[in-house]
């Protein structure tokens, strides 16, 4: 048998019609782009009706591909470039189309308004505070074009798998469930998408996942206020957004539109961080504010949201993030992790305080 490439994969998908033409799914565009990785393919399709309606096509697909090589998983991933369209105008109401997973009870999206604030390791550390506080805890890595849940899980050689009901495993590692495109493409290949492709992939990241029993999904967010953030504030019943910042004038201006952004689709706003608050010299223990200080507390008052506090510049937090091992912090029980254990009290006190006038979701408490 030939080894599985983009070529022979479309000789195989050749063999499926389209809907309302007499040509195949390759000749009209539906195929829009093919991932290869070693026990994972994922077909992109393009469509231009219903998603309901490519249920038959998407049963195909599998059964041609499996018929050619049943070795290899096969993800099929619907996006609509054309049709897929967001107003901005849209709340994020129930009954909005929204999509949330029944095994999952609360979705809070961390965001920034620009990138380098470190957003992605203040997710995976409050995950891990979480999960030590035997809360049920997962991550959907939805930067797209620069996933780093991988690499900071330390699970960037896992691969998915396909369950028996055509959903994709998790990633698992410190009691975190996660899941990312960076576990479905190469670590080095560039994800040339436009954002409505960006988009149905994700929303195939968050449905199509067997994400099980989860008390909270965490959304480590893409920088900005784009596609992706009206994609997750409109179609996720998200519970609340946290905001990331530095200290510096130029990360809180960006800051404020993304708290603006939330506000604007009705998410609630659970409060800003202020990371790299300063940098503390392990040997004299003398503070330096090299950003600046306490520009997020300041910008949480002026915009009347919670500040959940500040996290040093600090080495080990880096070291330990870079290397996928941020379990070190909390084996050891270091000062570290009394920052983000402080943050992680912070959000589950607001789920607690949220479900006060939501009787029928049930409460997470912890000790």
């Amino acid at each position: 048998m030939k080894k599985l490439n983009e070529q022979n994969i479309k000789e195989i998908l050749k063999n499926i019609k389209d809907i309302d033409s007499k040509n195949n799914i390759v000749e009209t565009g539906t195929v829009n782009n093919i991932i290869i990785n070693k026990e994972l393919v994922s077909i992109v399709l393009n469509i231009k009706h219903e998603e309901k309606l490519y249920s038959n096509i998407i049963k195909e697909c599998e059964e041609n591909l499996k018929n050619y090589d049943n070795s290899i998983n096969y993800n099929i991933v619907l996006t609509a470039e054309n049709n897929n369209k967001v107003n901005p105008n849209t709340t994020n109401k129930e009954g909005n189309n929204n999509i949330k997973p029944k095994g999952i009870k609360y979705i809070i999206a961390i965001a920034s308004g620009k990138g380098g604030v470190g957003k992605s390791t203040l997710t995976t550390n409050l995950a891990l505070s979480l999960s030590k506080k035997n809360i049920k805890i997962g991550i959907l890595d939805a930067d797209i074009y620069g996933p780093s849940q991988p690499t900071m899980l330390g699970v960037r050689d896992k691969k998915p798998e396909q369950t028996g009901n055509g959903k994709i495993t998790t990633i698992n590692n410190y009691g975190i469930k996660c899941m990312s495109i960076g576990f479905l493409i190469e670590e080095e290949k560039p994800m040339i998408w436009r954002g409505p492709m960006v988009q149905g992939a994700l929303e195939q990241l968050i449905k199509d996942v067997d994400w099980g029993e989860l008390d909270i999904l965490f959304v480590d967010m893409p920088p900005g206020t784009g596609d992706v953030q009206l994609t997750m504030s409109q179609r996720v019943p998200l519970t609340g957004a946290i905001i990331v910042s530095t200290p510096q004038d130029i990360a809180l201006i960006d800051a404020r539109k993304g708290l603006n952004m939330f506000k604007k689709v009705e998410v609630p706003i659970i409060g800003i961080i202020e990371n790299m608050s300063y940098y503390k010299c392990p040997n004299c223990n003398e503070k330096t504010m090299l950003f600046g200080n306490g520009g997020a507390k300041t910008t949480a008052n002026e915009m009347n949201v919670p500040f959940l506090g500040e996290v040093p510049l600090d080495i080990e937090i880096r070291i330990n993030s870079d290397k996928g091992q941020p379990n070190k912090l909390f084996s050891e029980n270091s000062k570290q992790s009394l920052y983000f254990n402080k943050i992680s009290n912070k959000i589950l006190n607001f789920i607690e305080e949220t479900n006060q006038n939501i009787s029928n979701e049930p409460i997470i408490k912890f000790e």
